[in-house]
């Protein structure tokens, strides 16, 4: 392997996967993600061509079959447990955490080439910006950290890594030993890395930074537009009793049966018992009468002086629906993660669930910006009409969040501290306008000052590349978004739509994708977001010359299609929908 001197004739990787994270809330801090990957990845990254890696922790579906997987033992041991339970044998054995974001390859080659310019060291420590050893990024030789570990006896559960420590190593300041050990920690690393960032990324960066509303139990009619927290699980069997699938008879045994004077109807209250041989009339949805064996259709019986018998030829079928056929008590009905869709709603009530256990919907405030908007009254000079403020709302029901509010913000020095301070009653503000860095956009400056983490910093999209999202310390979302019309609503249908997953915790939905007929014309070199139509053919053909001052350029528009740099004709794009 380039990475490692000619002296060198073996070696492996150890990521340490495992661990409580009590500090981050018991969370799996290896599959957080950081500027569009998980860190466990950016671990493996880092190793990538080592002749064998071992990753300690819990099993993980989707990695690499060459990729040797364990368990330390007792889980959640501790560090040393897990490099035991590792059993490194090479003659150059790397240790890391998989909480290190910024770890590349790079720092692997500059640990391992400091042990190997020291033959009498037994290993290589990097050490942080204030001189630390940092004992989860180095490199060792094999046979002094067997020797190390065999010391502490069979068990070297919960002891500390500095009881590792040789008497003869060495240290090297390298890139990339920040940990992520807080959630204050994960949110300066998605700062660092969140700039310029492509608008998927952007979103799984927005996503994953969110903090999850609390869980609230109400009437499932009081549910439309949350996520469930957990699973819906039916109550009772569907259907409760046995029932009539179509009109007909209800008959007993094998025909001809004679017909009783009783009628059998949806919602009767009455009860009688067909015997064997006897039929009665029933209707759809209809409760079986006891003795019953089955139903008929009218369409393949035949009455005559009072015997009902089977059309000749007629097929042999029970139209009836059984107890439980549907479900029985306990089925899940839908997955914890569903949006409370109608459908939910009504399921809900033919389980027999009352109550569901829920997160959100998440409530946006919604903020206008500029001395230039006028809302009402007469235009004065330099003014522009709102145009924009009236429609938001459609579009943040279309994305599946609540309006909390919905305001225009003068230009004023502390408008946004204002603002941010004071409006607790949302999950998320989404402010447009004040996203650039002129004299009158005072957002970001509001934010620092707010204590905020900034976690997408400009994205590398055209329009609304000068977009800003933060998290609040109280959890609120903050989504800045371009001044310009159509910018600001593209934006907001691609970016509000992750918000709402990470506070409630929605499983994201599966991106609509569809053939774009003219996308080499209307691609860049950077995703464009542009109004979208279908043609006959299914295909779809972007506009490439719309105005963005305005939303005129959307009328007779389904979608907005994102369009990657330099997609060819023809090419499968992302398509956001519109609302009607």
């Amino acid at each position: 392997m380039s990475m490692l001197s000619d002296s060198v004739s073996g070696s492996e990787a150890v990521i340490i996967a495992g661990g409580r994270a009590t500090r981050m809330g018991g969370v799996d801090k290896p599959a957080l993600v950081v500027a569009g990957r998980s860190m466990l990845d950016t671990a493996l990254a880092a190793v990538e061509g080592f002749p064998r890696i071992t990753v300690v922790g819990p099993h993980r579906d989707g990695l690499d079959p060459a990729v040797v997987q364990t368990q330390e033992s007792p889980i959640g041991g501790g560090p040393v447990a897990a490099l035991a339970s590792a059993d490194p044998a090479a003659e150059v054995v790397v240790i890391l955490a998989a909480d290190l974001p910024f770890v590349t390859a790079e720092s692997i080659a500059v640990l391992v080439g400091a042990l190997d310019a020291a033959p009498d060291a037994d290993a290589a420590f990097a050490v942080d910006n204030d001189g630390n050893l940092q004992f989860l990024l180095a490199a060792w030789r094999g046979h002094a950290l067997s020797t190390r570990l065999s010391a502490l006896g069979p068990d070297p559960s919960d002891q500390p890594m500095k009881a590792l420590l040789p008497e003869h190593y060495v240290t090297a300041a390298v890139r990339g030993t920040e940990d992520c050990d807080t959630p204050d920690d994960l949110h300066r690393a998605r700062v660092a890395t969140g700039t310029r960032v492509d608008p998927n990324a952007a979103r799984n960066i927005l996503r994953d930074a969110q903090r999850p509303l609390p869980i609230r139990s109400v009437a499932r009619e009081g549910a439309f537009g949350s996520t469930l927290a957990s699973a819906l699980v039916a109550a009772a069997p569907l259907p409760p009793a046995a029932t009539s699938a179509m009109d007909g008879y209800a008959v007993s045994g094998a025909g001809p049966w004679t017909l009783r004077t009783e009628v059998r109807y949806a919602g009767a209250a009455g009860e009688f018992a067909l015997n064997p041989g006897e039929a009665a009339r029933i209707a759809t949805g209809a409760h079986l009468p006891s003795g019953a064996t089955s139903v008929v259709r009218d369409e393949y019986i035949a009455v005559e002086d009072g015997i009902v018998s089977r059309l000749p030829d007629a097929p042999v079928r029970d139209d009836f629906r059984g107890i439980g056929e549907e479900w029985e008590p306990g089925y899940v009905l839908a997955e914890a993660g569903s949006a409370v869709t109608p459908a939910i709603v009504s399921t809900a009530a033919s389980g027999e669930v009352s109550h569901v256990d829920v997160r959100g919907p998440v409530r946006v405030h919604l903020v206008l910006t500029g001395d230039e908007i006028r809302r009402s009254g007469p235009l004065r000079e330099g003014q522009t009409r709102d145009s924009l403020g009236p429609v938001l709302p459609h579009y943040v029901s279309w994305c599946g969040a609540e309006v909390a509010g919905n305001e225009h913000l003068r230009d004023t020095a502390d408008a946004f501290d204002v603002l941010l301070r004071t409006t607790t009653d949302a999950d998320a503000i989404v402010i447009v306008g004040a996203t650039g860095r002129g004299a009158a956009d005072q957002l970001r400056g509001a934010l620092d000052r707010a204590g905020a983490s900034v976690v997408v910093e400009r994205v590398r999209c055209k329009p609304g590349g000068s977009q800003v999202a933060a998290v609040l310390p109280d959890g609120r979302a903050v989504l800045g978004l371009p001044g310009n019309p159509v910018a600001a609503l593209a934006t907001l249908l691609v970016m509000l739509p992750a918000i709402i997953d990470g506070r409630t915790l929605r499983t994201s939905a599966t991106p609509l994708t569809a053939p774009l007929a003219n996308a080499s014309e209307v691609a860049g070199d950077l995703t464009r977001f542009l109004p979208a139509r279908q043609l006959d053919s299914g295909k779809w053909l972007c506009d490439n010359t719309i105005r963005t001052s305005h939303l005129a350029g959307l009328i007779g528009r389904s979608a907005i299609a994102l369009v990657p740099p330099n997609a060819a004709d023809g090419d499968a794009v992302e398509l956001v929908l519109l609302p009607r």
